[in-house]
């Protein structure tokens, strides 16, 4: 820890101060390994990838688009939102805009209209990538609209840029997260997010050039962007990105077919893999190395049944769109029961009292997790919503909502969403605790918490579940489960069947869909 940074503070090295993202994740890697592989995009799970990009050719096309995108008379700094589907043009529309010093947008395909419009407006986007498939009939007057082969025509641009003459702390790109208003917010990172995610490559991933990472998810979430895009090339490691239908028997084939090092998904995905398709301790998973897990919690029993079918492990992370992870087990910090992990390293992360203050916890007290607003990989703000941004802010910590504990080891035990927290008969429960238990019920094969008002003065600890296949939808049983091995007062009072747990495009429970449920 340098002087500078006082008691506390990030101890890692801090980016230079002229840095441009593109350069540092794509212009290293292009001039260390020209020839190797940096993208393989799969639209068939067993067949050799439909496209086989090299660092030195992702280069050209990203340094062409940025030509072409100056060329359009976009001032610096202009927002460029992209609605398109999830293949490569996405992601070098995205290291385009970047490697010009412009602001991408990335946005999900599932997206509505309205939603989408939404975002629009809201960012006030000079330039829009719009898929055919992906309609707007209100776009405001003065923007700029091309398709995806527009952009693909931009990618063979007669000219190439140079990457922009940036400062670390210049705006990089712009992602919108669920607000707490009804509205989504927009968090801007600057160029520095990509450095700042360093403590990540051996504190998460054990990342190596030799890797072969496959993220499950979509372009629009900075859980794939970073850890399916930035991060791999960043090591002169390949991506690999799958275009095709993603039922999740598929995922074994391809992590075979691909030879995928490292696979990357959500806790939801994991479980259906287990559930749903074919894996063993022998060839079904090919030369995987460990998997990578975050987005949400995992279900009880998910680690162990894991290495016990696949004889892999897998590290969880926790983190937050501001952030990106910075809270991991690794192949050099091995999972502690219960707990996510340890602080990565050179990050400063702290428990801070609920109710407020400053100064941290002892250990083993619960409270709200705090990272020391110094990491590099720390947004630059919310996206003109000053009245939001004072909310996460406390003197010089950065407090994203999540409730936790921290051992004597250093392990950061997840206790839940300040938010999520349910009050019941006076007392403050979490809802992963009472799914936990939940979740061992024989006939519960997804369950999710949460707080809801049965009348107007009433709330009560609500129990959503998605029932095995064949099982009888009897709350009854399941209530006197709970009875048995919870408190009384953490017991739930309403048990409500559904089909499926309302989730995000990218598989995160939304656990505000249930907290908005009302009796019948």
């Amino acid at each position: 820890m340098s002087e500078q940074q006082g008691a506390f503070g990030f101890r890692g090295p801090l980016p230079p101060a002229r840095f441009n993202m593109a350069a540092y994740v794509i212009g290293r890697a292009a001039a260390e390994y020209p020839d190797k592989p940096a993208l393989l995009v799969f639209s068939d799970p067993l067949s050799p990838p439909s496209e086989i990009w090299t660092f030195a050719a992702l280069e050209d096309a990203v340094l062409r688009l940025a030509a072409a995108l100056k060329a359009e008379g976009l001032e610096p700094g202009a927002r460029i939102m992209i609605r398109l589907e999830n293949t490569s043009t996405y992601a070098l529309l995205f290291f385009g805009a970047i490697a010009a010093g412009y602001v991408p947008l990335p946005t999900s395909s599932q997206l509505t209209e309205g939603e989408a419009e939404f975002l629009l407006q809201d960012s006030g986007a000079q330039f829009l990538a719009l898929s055919d498939a992906l309609p707007m009939s209100r776009i405001p007057a003065g923007v700029r609209v091309v398709d995806g082969a527009r952009i693909r025509a931009m990618a063979a641009y007669p000219h190439r840029a140079t990457y922009a003459d940036t400062a670390a702390d210049d705006p990089a790109y712009l992602i919108y997260t669920s607000g707490t208003t009804s509205r989504p917010k927009g968090v801007l990172h600057a160029h520095r997010a990509a450095w700042g995610r360093r403590p990540m490559y051996q504190g998460w991933y054990g990342i190596t050039p030799a890797d072969r990472v496959l993220h499950a998810g979509a372009f629009n979430w900075t859980y794939t962007l970073g850890t399916g895009l930035t991060d791999p090339w960043a090591n002169g490691a390949t991506s690999i990105v799958y275009t095709g239908p993603k039922d999740p028997t598929i995922w074994p084939g391809l992590i075979r077919s691909s030879e995928a090092t490292i696979f990357a998904a959500v806790p939801t995905l994991y479980r259906q893999i287990l559930r749903y398709a074919q894996v063993d301790r022998g060839e079904t998973l090919g030369v995987l190395r460990h998997g990578l897990m975050a987005g949400e919690a995992p279900p009880p029993g998910l680690f162990e049944e894991w290495h016990e079918r696949t004889g892999r492990e897998i590290y969880e992370a926790l983190g937050m769109s501001e952030l990106s992870t910075y809270i991991s087990s690794a192949p050099a910090v091995p999972r502690k029961p219960g707990a996510v992990g340890k602080p990565q390293p050179g990050r400063c992360v702290v428990i801070l009292p609920a109710e407020g203050g400053t100064t941290p916890l002892p250990l083993g007290e619960e409270g709200l997790l705090a990272a020391h607003r110094s990491d590099p990989g720390l947004m630059l703000g919310y996206w003109n919503r000053p009245e939001e941004e004072a909310e996460v802010f406390r003197g010089e910590w950065f407090i994203g909502g999540d409730l936790a504990r921290m051992d004597e080891e250093g392990y950061v035990t997840h206790c839940g969403r300040a938010n999520d927290i349910m009050k019941a008969l006076g007392y403050r429960v979490a809802p992963q605790e009472v799914e936990a238990v939940l979740s061992q019920h024989p006939a519960v094969a997804e369950v999710a918490c949460a707080e809801v008002r049965v009348r107007a003065d009433v709330s009560v600890i609500g129990a959503f579940v998605v029932p095995r296949p064949g099982a009888e939808r009897d709350p009854e049983s399941i209530k006197r489960f709970a009875a048995e091995r919870l408190a009384a007062y953490k017991c739930p009072r309403e048990v409500v069947f559904l089909d499926a747990l309302p989730r995000t495009a990218n598989g995160k429970l939304r656990r505000g869909d249930l907290k908005n449920w009302r009796p019948t």
